[in-house]
């Protein structure tokens, strides 16, 4: 048995060292074999002679460059050269891939490399708000009087009564820790309800300002994380800006400050993780994106939203405003995410929220008041699913930073790890004590080839301790189970009758 064990170990090494291959076969692609063109219904408009490329997820970083050199000296070719801007955007984080304006000789040659996965033609994007206030009082640590009836209405499973449509139930430490990634037309990071928890993360669209001049942006950040009409009020808000004062961008824009939110969160996870192994604690509790925006199908913006929970964003998004199937929406189709329908305070599904398998839940969306532009005081009420998803982002900060908590402890199984294989008959441990019984059955000219026990304990043992958190994955489960059910009318059959709860009463 010791010897089957010293084998099993060996091979253990030699599989950790592969033989360095070069990782992209150079074979040109078929000429019939094109890179496919998505196609989609772009409700809002198309950006003419604008496309997003994407790449394989494992090309290379020096096939990458080669491909944007060979793009860039193909477009200066063109006989539109001058008409067309050529490279707008690069992705270089969780997706790879790039945007700009080129012809159609130039996007004809594109289509004919091998390490492109899929082209989309931009379009139009919008904010998911639609047409249609007395002062708050925090009266103590954990009940806000006065507050918007969304707030109230998360904080309650009960329909709301005169006693409790304007009392917000809540814990004080709800969102510390925690960043949320408001992707939209920017912050008001200066109005006073924000208490110096907001700031300037990026503006994408080229030649755009550091400010919200829509307030759509600042709207959605109030709900998250503002003192008086917030859901997580210790959380900081950073302002992605990827549309412009009206209302609207491209689709192209968006995808860039999704990636450029995955690698800020990912980056402040590892400076979490150093923090935790120097010091045994870190105050980081991970990061959170809201996305109150949409346009038609995107594949591009789908796969950029799911890769980047898969790389540990949290992430919420508007379903939509069509009163259809949010299947239809980009980014709401995107199946990682937690897609948020809009409520009322009748609690009725809203006569305009999308609905459909696509939805994943519901949040108060009529009427919702909120921090907005023009003053640092200033406050809007507005409409749409686009206040349903700060919602519900505001509840994934606020479960958070509670976990572990006696108010949020959802038992939870570990990610893609099986259960037999979480226990302890497998942990580290249990195999360095193994291969160190076995190393010491050997004769001496044996072990002489094979590690001593203390180089393997050193090489298989953890590090010791992590900072305790929940995956994207994980959180998602726990906040739909945590949901009150079947509380909502005018839900369609094949949609989940699920509204956010917080957890902080009965």
């Amino acid at each position: 048995m010791s010897f089957l064990v010293i084998s099993l170990l060996a091979a253990t090494f030699v599989a950790a060292n592969p033989l360095s291959t070069y990782p992209y076969d150079a074979r040109a692609r078929s000429s019939v074999a094109y890179a496919p063109m998505t196609a989609a219904v772009h409700p809002h408009g198309t950006v003419n002679n604008s496309y997003i490329i994407m790449l394989k997820d494992d090309v290379a970083p020096v096939l990458m460059q080669n491909h944007l050199n060979f793009v860039q000296g193909v477009h200066a070719a063109d006989a539109l050269f001058g008409e067309l801007d050529g490279l707008s955007h690069v992705y270089d984080g969780h997706v790879k891939g790039y945007a700009g304006k080129f012809s159609s000789e130039t996007l004809h040659q594109i289509r004919q490399m091998p390490e492109v996965d899929y082209v989309e033609q931009d379009q139009i994007v919008r904010t998911m708000d639609i047409d249609v206030e007395p002062d708050m009082l925090v009266e103590s640590a954990e009940t806000q009087k006065n507050a918007p009836w969304g707030l109230a209405r998360i904080s309650h499973r009960a329909r709301l009564t005169f006693g409790t449509f304007t009392k917000y139930e809540y814990s004080k430490e709800g969102g510390e820790g925690v960043d949320v990634y408001v992707i939209d037309t920017g912050i008001n990071t200066k109005h006073v309800e924000f208490e110096g928890r907001a700031h300037w993360g990026t503006t994408v669209p080229q030649g755009d300002t550091d400010e919200d001049a829509n307030g759509h942006g600042t709207h959605c950040a109030g709900t998250i994380a503002s003192r008086k009409y917030g859901v997580a009020k210790a959380a900081h808000v950073y302002a992605v800006k990827v549309l412009g004062s009206n209302g609207s961008g491209t689709m192209s824009d968006v995808v860039g400050g999704v990636a450029w939110a995955a690698k800020a969160a990912a980056s402040k996870a590892a400076e979490a993780l150093k923090e935790f192994a120097l010091t045994g604690k870190t105050s980081h509790k991970g990061s959170v994106a809201n996305m109150s925006l949409g346009g038609g199908k995107s594949r591009a913006l789908d796969d950029t939203v799911n890769k980047a929970v898969d790389n540990g964003l949290h992430f919420a998004v508007a379903a939509g405003n069509d009163n259809r199937d949010a299947c239809n929406n980009s980014p709401a189709a995107a199946e990682k995410a937690i897609t948020v329908g809009a409520s009322t305070l009748g609690d009725e599904r809203a006569y305009f929220s999308n609905y459909g398998p696509c939805v994943d839940v519901f949040a108060p969306g009529l009427n919702v008041l909120s921090t907005y532009i023009g003053s640092e005081t200033a406050t809007s009420s507005l409409s749409g699913t686009s206040m349903a998803s700060p919602h519900t982002a505001g509840i994934l900060a606020y479960l958070l930073s509670l976990y572990p908590s006696a108010t949020f402890d959802p038992a939870v199984t570990p990610d893609l790890v099986p259960p037999a294989l979480s226990s302890p008959a497998f942990s580290a441990s249990y195999w360095v004590k193994t291969y160190a019984i076995a190393h010491s059955s050997l004769p001496s000219w044996a072990s002489a080839f094979f590690p001593p026990p203390a180089l393997v304990d050193e090489i298989v043992a953890p590090i010791p301790g992590t900072p305790k958190t929940l995956t994207p994955k994980q959180l998602k489960l726990a906040l739909l189970a945590l949901s009150t059910q079947d509380v909502l009318s005018t839900v369609p059959a094949d949609t989940p009758n699920l509204l956010i709860f917080n957890n902080a009463t009965a």
